[in-house]
């Protein structure tokens, strides 16, 4: 093996992908900077070539292999080394490129899912794990991946988790509740409470309709809802339908009209209180938010506080989700599916599982498959590989009036008849957002509290968009920030000045609804009331609904 030649090297770059994919977008290589970067690359390829010829192992920290079957092979480790040199040369790549943020950010986007595709973690030829597993079991795990890549097509899905250990109602969302009111769009349910006493004023948590309402009722040792329970909330929750083809019209206003609205509806009549401390999690925030503008603008102010966890309102910096929207994308998912149809689950679990895709696809590809290894049990998992589907009419909706156009933040939007103002919503809010988010980015969610007029309080948690919002207090982990001073006009200026606390923040958030809670009742024994009677227990019929 010789070291690269610089013409030939020259020839591969005018001949590979990533050359090809800036044409099409019309942006092209800056020359000076390619010109400096090819000579970096060529001088960290020989230096590599000289460390592999005297015998030197090179160093990797890259977690994928640290293992001593990538270390003790000497060509195993210059394979990964090499692989890493290269990842880092094309995503530089991406740096000298004269392009539109937005064209910039979809090619980095783009560079990262061929970079991690080509791992030679990922091909049995290459993983030298896979190839003494192989040896090791006689071939056996070579079937037995075999066996899990095939189940895996029939079921059209990669398993995340070893879906024969939970069943939902049975060891996922068995927080003790029942079904109070049902129609199309949604089920709601009561949950029973486990107090002495309860606050006068009733929760309604709203989760989002993009996935199971069980993410917040997983187990009992890590159930938000079975710890608003616990806190002495009296709490009522929407489990949105999974939409099947009679609900393929269903619009946004529906969602707002007849999911949220009419959720407020019966929870008023249930607790015999006009005003509820109301809750959302990313786009069920986003619902809540515009069914409590769209009531406002009818004169009635029904929340007495408001909670709003990894929630845009301000849809400026989406992230990396901005390389799936643009008005090419938006205009081809409304002639699909503007006047009825489905957005399928499975369409949208892999997009967000190509957000992070060496943890949501190449692992298990590796473990799964050339391993041949079972998935373990992992609850959080389970769940989100048990998708949902979306009504086209609602989705194309969203896409464009919130992620393309922003329009939600500004009071141009009308919905169920009645123009969106956000500020127009009269109560304090407890707006909390996940550090590491790569779905809704922290300091986009900070943003809603330039948007929503009465008292606000940030708290930043650690971690992600899901393990940051489910972190309970019984496990003892991660960390959050605070910063009560109401001074900091930015993200960047709140976090500067924010104290770091240790554990869960979710007594943060308990101590908020206490404080709006009201007065100390004794719960009702019963369910429902003589207009809403129980329909079937908690966690009802819908969430254990399968997309097609």
């Amino acid at each position: 093996m010789n070291l690269p030649d610089p013409h030939a090297f020259n020839a591969w770059m005018q001949s590979n992908p990533m050359a090809a994919m800036m044409q099409d977008v019309g942006a092209h290589i800056k020359p000076e900077a390619m010109a400096q970067l090819k000579d970096d690359y060529l001088k960290d390829f020989g230096a590599l070539w000289q460390d592999f010829v005297s015998g030197k192992t090179p160093p990797v920290s890259d977690r994928r292999f640290t293992s001593a079957a990538w270390q003790g092979n000497p060509m195993s480790a210059f394979n990964a080394a090499a692989y890493l040199l290269n990842a880092r040369f094309l995503m530089a790549m991406v740096d000298t490129v004269d392009a539109t943020p937005q064209q910039q950010q979809k090619i980095r986007f783009a560079v990262q899912q061929i970079v991690d595709a080509m791992s030679p973690a990922n091909f049995l030829a290459t993983n030298p794990e896979a190839q003494q597993k192989l040896i090791e079991t006689k071939g056996e795990s070579l079937t037995r991946g075999l066996v899990n890549m095939l189940g895996d097509m029939n079921k059209g899905h990669i398993s995340l988790s070893d879906e024969s250990a939970f069943e939902v109602g049975r060891n996922l969302a068995v927080t003790e509740g029942t079904v109070v009111y049902e129609n199309p769009l949604f089920q709601l349910i009561q949950y029973t409470p486990k107090t002495a006493t309860v606050s006068q004023t009733p929760l309604l948590m709203v989760p989002p309709c993009i996935n199971k309402f069980y993410i917040l009722d997983l187990q009992p040792e890590n159930s938000l809802v079975r710890y608003a329970v616990e806190q002495g909330n009296t709490v009522f929750l929407v489990s949105w339908s999974n939409p099947d083809k009679s609900l393929a019209r269903t619009t946004w206003d529906d969602y707002v009209e007849q999911g949220v609205i009419q959720a407020i509806r019966v929870v008023q009549d249930i607790s015999g209180q006009d005003k509820l401390n109301m809750f959302g999690f990313c786009v069920g925030g986003t619902i809540v938010s515009t069914a409590l503008a769209v009531l406002a603008a009818r004169g009635e102010q029904v929340a007495n506080s408001l909670t709003l966890l990894t929630t845009f309102l301000d849809f400026r910096d989406t992230g990396v989700l901005d390389v799936f929207v643009d008005e090419t994308q938006v205009a081809l998912r409304e002639q699909q599916l503007k006047d009825g149809g489905l957005m399928p689950g499975r369409d949208l679990a892999s997009t967000f599982s190509s957000l992070r895709p060496n943890d949501l696809v190449w692992n298990y590809v590796q473990s799964n498959y050339l391993k041949g290894n079972d998935p373990a049990a992992f609850d959080l998992l389970y769940w989100n590989s048990d998708s949902t589907n979306l009504p086209g009419p609602m989705f194309c909706w969203y896409l464009r009036n919130t992620y393309l156009e922003n329009k939600l933040k500004t009071g141009e939007l009308v919905v169920a008849g009645e123009k969106v103002d956000l500020r127009r919503i009269d109560a304090p809010a407890f707006i909390y957002g996940s550090r590491e988010d790569h779905i809704v980015p922290w300091p986009s969610a900070f943003d809603s509290l330039a948007i929503l007029s009465g008292p606000t309080r940030f708290v930043l948690g650690a971690s992600g968009h899901i393990a940051g919002v489910i972190n309970s207090p019984a496990k003892n982990k991660r960390n959050y920030w605070t910063n009560d001073d109401g001074k900091a006009k930015s993200a960047d200026a709140w976090f500067q000045g924010a104290a770091e606390h240790a554990g869960s923040w979710w007594p943060e958030w308990a101590k908020f609804l206490s404080d709006h809670g009201g007065k100390k009742l004794k719960p009702k024994t019963k369910p429902g009331n003589a207009k809403y009677k129980a329909i079937e227990p908690a966690p009802g019929r819908y969430v254990k609904v399968k997309s097609d």
